[in-house]
């Protein structure tokens, strides 16, 4: 994880080690205590750090538990199965398990509700959490167009657009039916939902035109 030091801050760097004890502080808290009663305090004490060592880094609960979490997701690798719906199948399956997991549950649902009323924690969320994710998005889909699977995008925005829309779906119904239904993601749904998916893949180019 990269050190988010704000802007003209002075002073001694950022320790990396600290950064790390305190984000997986926060993600144990997170599983003994839920988001509500998680406090900066007791964070600082399950690091071993002081509590202005917090403050320093994050402005306050909610972008330390954004980014204890976004460290989650970063765990997600795009597997190589030899087709684009045996690699789709692979990454919904790991990113259902990250979000079966109780700091990743409690900590995603509070913060995403916290960000209605704070556009900046919105933002952060989109930075920390879907902009670095979308690193599987832009890696499948250039995996898949170099197996011939899908069609080449040379125009920029297009291609853009069509990012977001891969990255839109599949987050989007993965997290509505693990966080909103609490109903199980397993192999048979993944591959339902791939079969469904790609069937908008093959003409992304044009559904991608016709939306923008």
């Amino acid at each position: 994880m990269q050190s988010r030091t704000p802007a003209g801050r002075t002073g001694r760097p950022r320790s990396a080690t600290a950064d790390t004890a305190i984000l997986a502080a926060t993600r144990e808290a997170l599983v003994e205590l839920g988001w509500s009663k998680l406090t900066l305090g007791d964070v600082a004490t399950r690091a071993g750090v002081a509590k202005t060592t917090l403050y320093r880094r994050w402005a306050g609960k909610n972008e330390l538990v954004v980014d204890a979490v976004a460290e989650l997701f970063d765990e997600l690798r795009l597997p190589d199965r030899g087709t684009l719906a045996a690699d789709i199948e692979g990454v919904v399956l790991q990113f259902a398990a990250i979000l079966d997991r109780p700091e990743a549950k409690s900590g995603l649902m509070a913060v995403v509700a916290e960000s209605t009323r704070d556009d900046a924690l919105r933002e952060r969320i989109r930075v920390s959490v879907v902009e670095r994710q979308k690193r599987l998005v832009l890696k499948g889909r250039a995996r898949a167009q170099a197996r011939g699977e899908l069609p080449p995008q040379t125009d920029p925005e297009e291609s853009g657009r069509t990012v977001d829309l891969i990255f839109d779906m599949v987050a989007g119904a993965v997290v509505h039916r693990t966080l909103v239904s609490a109903e199980p993601v397993d192999a048979e749904w993944a591959h339902s939902f791939t079969q469904v998916l790609l069937l908008g893949l093959t003409g992304a180019t044009e559904t991608a035109s016709e939306l923008a």
